[in-house]
């Protein structure tokens, strides 16, 4: 009786939890010092040619028209596919390696361990805590899991495509 009791709250607070959307306003983005940020050893990368001026620690995105990385915007649905993060800056037309795979990258911010899972921001390659999807939204793949305040995993779809090569 105690175990099905115990069922029953999990089950009723999600269901409570996805019926009724938070009332708590949005926590801001993680703030990331480029000069920090180094994936570790043993990261993959994508690499590929920049659309747009970016720097280290930031998401980025395909273009759809031009094949490019830019910055992954949670607000489009064609830039909100995140394919990882940008391991140094470029500006458009320079060479940009992209992490999609690290299992002990710093970030170069500090990171959340109550709240340890970050996704594509609103704001054009932000990252932000995953309580900050909101119903109705776009929601970009799960990729960074924090494993310490300043550590992260980060893991992100594979891709394919002809202005794009996989160095591993």
């Amino acid at each position: 009786m105690k175990h099905l009791f115990r069922s029953f709250l999990v089950v009723a607070t999600l269901a409570f939890t996805f019926v009724i959307p938070p009332v708590a306003s949005q926590a801001a983005d993680v703030s990331v010092t480029a000069a920090n940020f180094k994936p570790g050893s043993g990261a993959l990368f994508h690499t590929g040619i920049c659309g747009a001026t970016v720097t280290a620690g930031q998401l980025i995105a395909i273009s759809p028209s031009t094949g490019k990385f830019v910055l992954a915007d949670a607000n489009d649905v064609s830039l909100c596919k995140v394919i990882g993060i940008s391991a140094h800056a470029a500006i458009d037309t320079q060479p940009l390696a992209v992490v999609y795979h690290a299992d002990d990258c710093t970030l170069g911010a500090t990171l959340s361990m109550t709240a340890p899972v970050y996704v594509c921001s609103a704001t054009a390659g932000g990252i932000a805590p995953a309580a900050d999807l909101s119903a109705g939204g776009l929601y970009p793949v799960v990729g960074i899991i924090a494993k310490s305040t300043t550590k992260c995993i980060v893991r992100f779809p594979a891709i394919t495509g002809s202005a794009v090569t996989v160095t591993e």
